[in-house]
Parts: C-alpha cells; sequence; structure tokens
C-alpha cells in the first residue's frame, strides 16, 4: 500500500524557530498573573456545574401501554426511563454508525481505485457490517415502539453520545484523512458502542425482559465480529505503513 504518512514542511514544532522560541519560553517563565487564581477559577467552574440545567429529558410515554408499564416499574422500583433513555443512545449510535460505514466505505472504494487500500481491508466485510448496524437501528426502533415510547426523540444520553463521537466522525468523513487514519476513529467507535451493548443487555435482564435482551444480545454478538475486524484491519494497516509484514494479516481480518 501507498505511504500517507511523510516528510514535509510541518512548521508546527518549536525547534522550526530556535530564537523566537527562546523568547517565549523566556516570557513564559518571567509573566506574573495579572489578578485571580487557580482556585478562583475552579470555583467559578463549580459554581456553573451547580447552576446548570440537566442535558434533557426523557419524554413521557407515547401509548398507554407504555404508560402502565412505566407505572408498573415505579412501583417495584425500578426506573423504565433509563432503560429508554439507554436504548435512545444506542438507536442514535446505530442510525449514525450506519452513516459512517457509508463514508468509510467510499473512502476505502477510493482507496482502491488507487491501489492505495490495505490488504488486509475487505470491502465486503466493511459493507456487510454497514447493513448490520441499519438492522441494529431499525431492531432498536421496533422494539422502542412495542414498548409504547417515540424512537423519533432524542433521550440525553443519546444527545451526549452524539457530542462525544462527533470528534470521530469528522475524522472519517474528512476527505483528506486515509483510510488507516479513519480505522482509528472507527476502532474508537466501535468499542464505544461494544460496551454500550453490554450495559443495555444488562439493564433488559435485570428488569426481567428476556425477550428483549436476547434481541439486544444477538446484534451485540454481531458488533462483536465488527470490533475484532476493525482492531485488526487498523493494526495491520498501521504495520504495512511502517513497512512491517504481518504474517497472516488477511485471513485474520477477514
Amino acid at each position: 500500500m501507498e505511504k500517507t504518512v511523510h516528510m514535509g514542511k510541518n512548521l508546527t514544532g518549536i525547534a522550526m524557530s530556535p530564537l523566537q522560541s527562546q523568547q517565549m519560553i523566556a516570557g513564559a517563565e518571567n509573566a506574573t498573573p495579572t489578578g485571580g487564581s487557580e482556585y478562583a477559577l475552579h470555583e467559578v467552574g463549580k459554581d456553573y456545574i451547580e447552576e446548570a440545567m440537566p442535558v434533557g429529558s426523557v419524554p413521557l410515554p407515547g401509548t398507554l401501554q407504555g404508560a402502565l408499564k412505566a407505572i408498573k416499574d415505579k412501583l417495584t422500583g425500578q426506573h423504565t426511563e433509563m432503560l429508554l433513555n439507554k436504548m435512545g443512545e444506542r438507536l442514535a449510535f446505530e442510525r449514525s454508525g450506519s452513516r459512517v460505514y457509508e463514508c468509510f466505505i467510499t473512502k476505502c472504494e477510493a482507496a482502491a481505485a488507487h491501489g492505495t487500500l490495505p490488504d488486509s481491508l475487505s470491502l465486503d466485510r466493511a459493507r456487510q457490517f454497514w447493513q448490520e448496524e441499519t438492522r441494529h437501528f431499525a431492531m432498536l426502533r421496533d422494539v422502542m415502539t412495542a414498548l409504547g415510547a417515540d424512537p423519533t426523540a432524542q433521550t440525553p444520553d443519546a444527545d451526549v453520545a452524539a457530542v462525544a463521537s462527533m470528534g470521530c466522525m469528522k475524522v472519517i468523513q474528512d476527505p483528506r484523512t486515509s483510510v488507516t487514519q479513519s480505522l482509528e476513529a472507527l476502532l474508537t467507535l466501535e468499542m464505544t458502542d461494544n460496551t454500550g451493548w453490554e450495559v443495555l443487555i444488562r439493564l433488559a435482564r435485570e428488569m426481567t425482559m428476556d425477550e428483549i435482551a436476547n434481541r439486544f444480545q444477538r446484534a451485540q454478538e454481531e458488533e462483536n465480529v465488527h470490533l475484532a475486524a476493525v482492531r485488526a484491519w487498523y493494526q495491520d494497516a498501521v504495520m504495512a505503513e511502517a513497512g512491517i509484514k504481518t504474517p497472516g494479516a488477511g485471513a485474520r481480518a477477514h
């Protein structure tokens, strides 16, 4: 594969300007704070935290069945809203994951056309993962609807997860980034997704929703395959760019 990391005119380091860098270091060492303190800054931060409102809320059940279920769970000490919150988070993550894979596949197709696609990366396998992410989204939508919840509403943790994963998505969508760099971002998303499914499965089982938990379990089993493949693709791509041959790389990733 072609190297995407190379030596160039990178002027960001301090060593590129020895004279000015010495002046900058001396200025920082001799600088005197004009007012305030680190303690005061922390106190202001805590004030903001204490006064802040929550990110959002879980919407009320959209059907009578959902309302009755929520009341029953309240009486037994369980909080259905947390389950719905986490289901909404996974639904939003899977929807975004489908789009991310679509962008990633486009980048891989462009690399393949130029002969720079990592040898171990299977485009067919990536397309399969894309389809599975889409199916997971549809499954979560159906489960939420069956429980009387609104799958179109954005729950608090769905909002937070979207913000947290925004950087990874931007890396993959950026036309300047390489397949290897995109794989690192995709690996981060897959690891987060895998843990999210684990939590959701445990919540469902603790609330004795075994049938739903089993559906989630099947989705996580597919996500485990995604994670293992993306991890292998990423590691093999880095080794290949470094000129290090990895025996059996293609077999492991496929």
